[in-house]
């Protein structure tokens, strides 16, 4: 198991950069090619929202991502689960799977994930005001509630420490190395 670990600063410049880097480890994993725009675009927004995050409460501090490909996760090295945390399975299994954290400092207690409520619950505002990291209208919440619809398993975990958002999916099914029959 591979895990490759970048650092971005709190810059939507380099939201991109990780969008790249993860489209490139994922198709090195052996990521079906259908699932590759998907990852993208959960790491984008799962970036975008850190950085967002990171800009009101600590903008010098770094967002850390990590990608992992191989078998599954490590248990040993997973953070303990609390009351807040949720993980979202799709077709979720212990397979071979590629992981990407992305792990922000920025306090969870002013946001929508932590409110306790359902991840897709409160995602239009109402009024005309732009919440803080948001799209006039919607609430930063959204962002998550996509990466739930784009990613095969979702583990959210926020904290007064920052976010961590753990997205997975599973490698394609290894071909033999000799496509001729026997």
């Amino acid at each position: 198991m591979a895990t490759i670990t970048l650092t971005i600063s709190a810059l939507p410049a380099h939201v991109r950069t990780a969008r790249l880097m993860a489209a490139t480890v994922a198709r090195r994993a052996g990521i079906a090619a259908s699932a590759i725009d998907e990852i993208r675009l959960a790491v984008g927004e799962a970036c975008s929202r850190a950085v967002a995050a990171h800009k009101l409460h600590c903008p010098t501090q770094p967002i850390l991502l990590q990608l992992t490909d191989g078998n599954g996760t490590d248990e040993a090295s997973e953070p303990r689960a609390d009351a807040t945390s949720r993980v979202l399975r799709v077709n979720g299994s212990a397979a071979q799977r590629f992981e990407v954290v992305v792990s922000d400092r920025a306090p969870a207690k002013d946001t929508e994930e932590s409110a306790g409520a359902s991840m897709l619950d409160g995602l239009f505002l109402d009024g005309d005001d732009t919440p803080p990291g948001g799209i006039s209208g919607f609430s930063p919440g959204l962002g998550l509630a996509v990466i739930t619809g784009l990613a095969d398993e979702v583990k959210i975990d926020p904290s007064d420490q920052g976010t961590v958002v753990r997205m997975s999916w599973p490698l394609a099914a290894e071909h033999p190395s000799d496509p001729r029959p026997n």
